[in-house]
């Protein structure tokens, strides 16, 4: 049976006080392993949220990275540097980089590449945009970001892969997916991680929901068959709220 696993993405909010109280606060609710929870703060906290939470049952992961381990890229990070952090997690192809920033799949794929060589777990999301479920492009878009971004990866490197399935007209929006919706879309993803990477990859593999994942809509996500955990963002940025989605994973 496959562990759940809620991570939180804090974006680019909190101060260093509020970062500090939040994974105080998080800490504190997460009393055992029952279920894998991590967050993912802005850069600048890194250090000081992996100290709040050394010794507990929360890990700490990146929002990106670099595909290089040093050199001449002002502003960026490398996976190394998050290592050193303190760092177990690393977000990969989040939508916000996809079509905000115009991440290129093939980037994400050397991206993905680097953190899991360095020995940082991946958080890959995938997710389709709006414009596309309404033209059923939604298994399509799935099937070529699957494809590209995790091309070429090592046995070792699909080890240490969660994806993120973030219908990208759901982030943010208060829309959350049907329950339907978000099986079959989960489904299709298990269905092409076999084809590339072999069933026991896929029957192991976690996917986490990434869609205004919220206290009052979790337990009915996460009874899902093929929904392993969530992937959350506005509601990890108060304690109670995030603690309410790792209860409802028990």
């Amino acid at each position: 049976m496959r562990k759940k696993f809620i991570a939180g993405n804090w974006k680019m909010y909190t101060t260093a006080a509020t970062a500090k109280a939040l994974a105080e606060g998080v800490a504190k609710g997460v009393a055992d392993n029952a279920v894998t929870v991590a967050v993912c703060p802005p850069f600048p906290w890194l250090a000081l949220v992996a100290d709040v939470l050394r010794g507990s049952a929360v890990a700490v992961g990146g929002q990106n990275c670099h595909y290089a381990n040093e050199g001449a890229y002002t502003g960026d990070v490398s996976p190394q540097m998050l290592l050193d952090a303190g760092c177990k997690y690393v977000l990969v192809g989040h939508s916000e980089r996809r079509h905000g920033i115009n991440e290129p799949d093939l980037f994400l794929n050397r991206k993905v590449k680097a953190a899991t060589s360095a020995g940082l777990n991946v958080i890959f999301c995938v997710g389709e945009l709006l414009a596309e479920r309404e033209a059923k492009q939604t298994e399509d878009v799935l099937d070529y970001q699957l494809s590209a971004g995790l091309a070429g990866l090592s046995k070792d490197a699909v080890a240490k892969l969660t994806i993120a399935y973030e219908p990208v007209w759901a982030i943010g929006t208060g829309k959350v997916a049907k329950p339907e919706e978000a099986q079959e879309a989960h489904a299709f993803i298990r269905k092409c991680f076999a084809a590339q990477f072999g069933e026991a990859a896929a029957n192991a593999l976690l996917i986490q929901y990434g869609g205004s994942v919220k206290p009052d809509n979790a337990r009915e996500l996460l009874k899902l068959p093929d929904v392993d955990g969530a992937l959350v963002g506005g509601a990890a940025l108060k304690a109670e709220s995030f603690l309410g989605i790792v209860h409802a994973a028990v």
